[in-house]
């Protein structure tokens, strides 16, 4: 096959949830349409088994998949389905936005009882910032929940973006009969299976048909063509260009547990979905179909058990092919490096595989020469824009407990910062060192981490810090005469920039309107546009 045909055949998405949605559910379900597994629970049951960390491995089995199999991969229909599967809870969300930068589109699963919740919502900003492609899924619809029409009303109002509903339900909770597949203009029932492929699906061309009333009972049937005929009123065809620059959302109903609507929502997905998209770099647009290969690091995961240091970098490939044991260059430390084991995932296993195209994503086995955002090129050396800094919720100081380890937890918490855990400040005088996550829970993760991959013992003292912003200006002078003033306030990110620590909302405004020469930003997302460095 052709580079560009193996190009066009692949689709890479994520899989976003606030908690409960179902999220893990629905992936398992379009690998088993997809064929990858045979039997539901299958990814479930990989969660991560290590005898030798089991006390802590209760904190990271909340992660699921997500932290054992954070990217699967299977073919349906002749189309490479890359999926690459996110934590839900909003402690690990930095994970989920840096995913998100690997992936050409997203698949956003919503509960039909729940609606639209927080998490959601600061999922969504982040594709609206980066103009990622959305596919909803409303899931549970076998269980009691909220009307139809009030959920679409809900998603344009909260996530401010246009929907089409490409299937609509018949029914909710225990009178939940299927689902009209309004892309195709037909029905699809299927007998509930929560493990299986349902065996029989019954299609209905055309939905004026008796024979609708005869499988779904003439209340239904009047029920779901007056309400097709209003969504047909009230919403606009969708256009598919729309929703590749990220303006409408299409819709699917279902239930992916009991197998309602799942491949209504993945036949669609393979005909819409991008194509691998290329990524701006230092010197510009990088595209797939350019010849040399290029990729980028979104994530690195380490080996948990303290018997085994290896780790694994996550690579984004964004253009050429990649290719085993052949050298490439990395950008940031301009050395070369091959990789005889480079990895695959299909479903739960692993893979050594030989080669990779743009839009695989393939894991390479790492002595700690990467950190996230690094990039690995084989013509001349460039740098893709950097994966962004979200500004923490929860700042600590780290103490040492025993100074005979400082050794220990200098490396110990600069390699776990690589990885993304958290991220570090440090702070003059004295070279100390603040910690700032979006949950408590990753103090536990760091905490022991650091005992038992490093034997090094820390305590975190709580800091009293709203926001940690970077700032970018038209005015050296007036930036200088900020970092003077502020000097208690500004701290240092690890890739040396100030970062300015503000206390409370009322401190961080007043900073804007005292010197509003100065942008203070809550992402490092500035620095793939301009920064005064």
């Amino acid at each position: 096959m052709s580079f560009q045909k193996e190009i066009e055949k692949r689709r890479t998405f994520g899989i976003i949830s606030h908690p409960d949605a179902g999220k893990t559910t629905l992936t398992e379900k379009l690998l088993l349409f997809g064929g990858a597994i045979q039997t539901a629970g299958a990814v479930k049951s990989n969660k991560i088994k290590k005898t030798a960390t089991s006390d802590f491995m209760e904190i990271e089995k909340q992660r699921g998949i997500s932290v054992a199999t954070s990217v699967m991969a299977f073919n349906y229909r002749n189309t490479q389905i890359n999926i690459l599967d996110t934590p839900g809870h909003k402690d690990f969300a930095e994970d989920t936005f840096r995913t998100l930068t690997a992936v050409d589109s997203v698949i956003l699963v919503i509960d039909c009882a729940s609606g639209v919740e927080s998490q959601t919502e600061k999922l969504m900003e982040v594709c609206r910032m980066r103009k990622t492609p959305v596919i909803v899924f409303i899931n549970k619809m076998d269980r009691e929940g909220r009307d139809a029409f009030d959920l679409l009303d809900e998603l344009e109002d909260k996530l401010s973006i246009k929907v089409r509903p490409l299937s609509w339900p018949i029914g909710i909770g225990e009178t939940f009969k299927g689902v009209y597949n309004m892309h195709r203009g037909n029905l699809n029932l299927f007998e509930g299976s929560k493990t299986n492929i349902a065996k029989e699906n019954i299609e209905i061309d055309n939905l004026q048909s008796t024979v609708l009333d005869q499988y779904i009972g003439a209340d239904f049937a009047n029920e779901l063509r007056e309400e097709v005929e209003l969504v047909n009123g009230v919403y606009d065809e969708l256009a598919v260009s729309q929703y590749l620059s990220g303006e409408v959302a299409p819709v699917f109903f279902g239930s992916a547990l009991n197998n309602f609507g799942v491949q209504e929502l993945l036949n669609t997905f393979i005909e819409i979905a991008p194509k691998p998209r290329g990524r701006e770099s230092d010197s510009g647009l990088i595209s797939p179909s350019d010849d040399k290969f290029s990729g980028f690091v979104f994530k690195i995961h380490a080996n948990l058990d303290p018997k085994h240091r290896d780790r694994i970098a996550f690579l984004r490939i964004v253009s050429g092919k990649f290719e085993r044991n052949k050298f490439y260059q990395h950008s940031r430390v301009e050395k070369k490096l091959k990789f005889a084991n480079p990895t695959s995932f299909m479903a739960q296993d692993k893979s050594v595989i030989d080669e990779a195209y743009p839009g695989d994503v393939i894991g390479l086995y790492d002595t700690g020469n990467f950190k996230i955002g690094d990039t690995l090129t084989e013509g001349p050396s460039f740098l893709f824009k950097g994966i962004p800094s979200f500004s923490p919720e929860i700042f600590k100081e780290l103490q040492n407990n025993d100074p005979m380890k400082s050794k220990q937890l200098e490396k110990g918490i600069q390699q776990l910062t690589d990885e993304g855990v958290a991220q570090l400040f440090i702070k003059q005088p004295g070279n100390r060192k603040i910690v700032g996550t979006v949950g408590e829970l990753q103090f536990e993760v760091i905490q022991y981490r650091l005992k038992h991959e490093y034997s090094a013992e820390c305590t975190f003292v709580p800091k009293n810090y709203f926001k940690a912003c970077w700032m970018t200006t038209t005015s050296e002078e007036q930036l200088a005469e900020f970092l003077k003033r502020k000097a208690s306030y500004i701290v240092s990110d690890k890739d040396g920039n100030p970062v300015f620590l503000a206390e409370s909302p009322w401190l961080l405004s007043s900073a804007e309107q005292d010197f509003p020469e100065i942008t203070f930003h809550k992402t490092s997302e500035f620095k793939l546009e301009k920064s005064y460095l």
